[in-house]
């Protein structure tokens, strides 16, 4: 990395302060600034060591950057581009970004290699139940997949050297094209999101007319949809910057959704079992790997324990004592003579081996994950 001294992160929240932390974790002599409208997250960031200095103009910075990093909504970072291609950046400058869609802004992207100015795709596929500086944390992306989306055609790739300098994320990288990225994260990651908050919609309505409707949802449903409490905004930007792919794939579910109906309607008993057959077949067969994917695992630890006075206090005391933090705690079901089940959410997958390893050493609870 001896060709690598200034690094510019623009968007200095949860995942442009993470990026930074991994850089200085391998690479601490490499200077990172910090440029966002938000001038109280570049003070944070400041005071927590997060970046070396604070950018309030973005053009004499972004000149003297080796690396640009730009950590902003896929929108955002489109306008930035524009911008940055006015300016007189260094010729073997790397410019990245951190967005959930590739296609839109690479194709934009064109007027900086029109410039021979590299940029190079980038979406960290990672996230926190927290936002913001104060949430950076250098673990993060740890076993996560950092997706890179060149679009050089094969010649003068420089994706290593993008690789090189998060070394200290420990994150795994895959390269794809834009568009492969766009049709993968488009099922496996927006269209759950678009179905899940469907289904939340779908609930709210049922809960007007049948209120204890609420009272259920409270249970797997809630754990189901949970991803329809991301961002808003968020997944405005995304689907709007994936247009085309998901028109498409909302076409192929409505048909799906059809054939389903017609089943039901027809009393296809044998189509229906088909499709539930395959389905259980095709999800049995997922790899089984917590960490990494197209949404992010949620860390959860099941633990079953028995229906006792001070059996959920004995549980955490065990955590706190070996230092191991809990994201969230859950009582799943407590009945009378039978085992209740206690869901206990980490940060990150880490937290969660080591609070099983904590329980299973002090207790004869059996821990497991779903």
């Amino acid at each position: 990395m001896n060709d690598i001294e200034d690094v510019l992160i623009i968007g200095l929240g949860l995942i442009g302060g993470s990026i930074a932390l991994g850089i200085k974790r391998d690479h601490p002599k490499i200077t990172i600034s910090g440029y966002d409208v938000n001038t109280s997250a570049l003070e944070e960031g400041k005071k927590l060591g997060i970046i070396d200095k604070i950018v309030t103009e973005l053009r004499p910075c972004s000149e003297k950057a080796d690396v640009i990093f730009l950590c902003a909504p896929v929108r955002t970072s489109e306008i930035i581009i524009s911008e940055l291609a006015n300016y007189d950046l260094k010729k073997n400058v790397i410019i990245t970004d951190v967005g959930s869609t590739k296609k839109e802004i690479s194709d934009i992207a064109n007027v900086l290699r029109k410039n021979k100015i590299t940029f190079i795709g980038g979406h960290p596929m990672a996230g926190s139940h927290k936002s913001g500086i104060s949430a950076a944390n250098v673990d993060l992306f740890e076993n996560a997949y950092y997706l890179f989306t060149p679009s050089n055609n094969g010649t003068n790739d420089r994706t290593g050297e993008l690789m090189e300098l998060l070394s200290g994320t420990h994150v795994k990288f895959l390269v794809l094209t834009p568009e492969e990225h766009d049709r993968i994260t488009g099922v496996l990651s927006h269209m759950p999101h678009i179905i899940a908050s469907a289904l939340v919609h779908q609930a709210d309505v049922l809960s007007q007319e049948l209120p204890n409707a609420n009272v259920l949802a409270a249970g797997g449903f809630r754990d189901i949809t949970r991803i329809a409490s991301s961002d808003p905004y968020m997944w405005t930007d995304i689907l709007l910057s994936n247009k085309e792919v998901l028109l498409q794939q909302l076409k192929k579910w409505q048909s799906l959704i059809s054939d389903i109906e017609e089943w039901i309607s027809s009393d296809d008993s044998d189509a229906i079992l088909d499709y539930f057959s395959r389905a259980k077949i095709t999800r049995d067969n997922l790899p089984l790997r917590k960490d990494g994917g197209a949404i992010p695992a949620f860390n959860d630890l099941f633990v079953d324990i028995p229906d006792h006075p001070g059996v959920i206090a004995e549980v955490t005391r065990y955590l706190a004592d070996e230092g191991i933090s809990l994201i969230n705690l859950k009582i799943l079901e407590i009945r009378e003579d039978i085992n209740g089940i206690l869901q206990l959410t980490f940060k990150n997958k880490k937290d969660l081996d080591l609070a099983r390893m904590c329980i299973e050493k002090n207790t004869d609870f059996i821990c497991y994950e779903k």
